[in-house]
């Protein structure tokens, strides 16, 4: 059963778990599971994603129930018109807050701007051995990416070198292993937190926020968070 979030006659959102594909991908013929055919079953009613997050994030997914509505969210969302707010565990000690403004190449080789800026929100330092230092840092941070590329805060994290725990495709490999080995760890830490924007029917002001799901939960612990 997935969790709800945010529900009328035009708009659904909820609360994603890690590893949920949105749809079916030929990407991906592992999967069996897809948030679009669950949510259709749990409420009886064809939806639709007005937007994308990664499979490996959590957190805030929002499907239109109207065709109009769809477009005017996707609208939105191109707009960049829907303010989002993330959490992300990453690597190493980061300052207390930074911009990135770091360009993202598509996959056609074009360069877009791409422009984010986060808050650290608590850092760590284990004594645990990690490579050739004697303890092993991490912090978490809220990430308020203002453009909306493809895997844009793995790509901006993985430039600073603070990349995001579990992120196989950006982050280091070393790290992923390591979480793995020492606390069977594999989840991707980065969740959609929040989602501010003005309603496409009644102009109204809708903010949706989506609390952690187990797996960054867990860490958070791990972390005396």
């Amino acid at each position: 059963m997935l969790e709800i979030l945010y529900r009328d006659e035009y708009l659904i959102g909820i609360n994603k778990p890690h590893g949920l594909l949105v749809h079916r991908s030929p990407i991906a013929a592992d999967a069996s599971e897809f948030a679009l055919q669950m949510l259709r079953d749990q409420i009886g009613q064809k939806v639709n994603p007005v937007h994308r997050i990664d499979r490996k994030t959590g957190g805030i997914l929002l499907f239109a129930l109207e065709k109009q509505v769809e477009i005017a969210m996707q609208q939105a969302f191109m707009e960049n018109q829907v303010h989002k707010k993330y959490l992300a565990i990453v690597r190493g000690h980061t300052p207390d807050t930074e911009d990135i403004d770091y360009p993202l190449r598509k996959e056609n080789g074009t360069l877009q701007e791409a422009f984010t800026t986060y808050t650290t929100l608590n850092r760590v330092e284990l004594d645990i051995p990690f490579g050739a230092h004697s303890t092993s840092r991490y912090s978490l941070v809220e990430a308020v990416p203002t453009t909306g590329r493809m895997h844009q805060l793995r790509k901006h994290f993985s430039h600073i070198f603070h990349p995001i725990i579990g992120d196989r495709t950006h982050g280091c490999n070393k790290q992923n292993k390591f979480f793995k080995d020492t606390w069977d760890m594999t989840t991707m830490l980065l969740h959609a937190s929040t989602l501010n924007f003005n309603h496409p029917i009644t102009g109204q002001n809708i903010t949706i926020n989506a609390g952690l799901q187990p797996e960054f939960t867990r860490v958070m612990k791990l972390m005396n968070w």
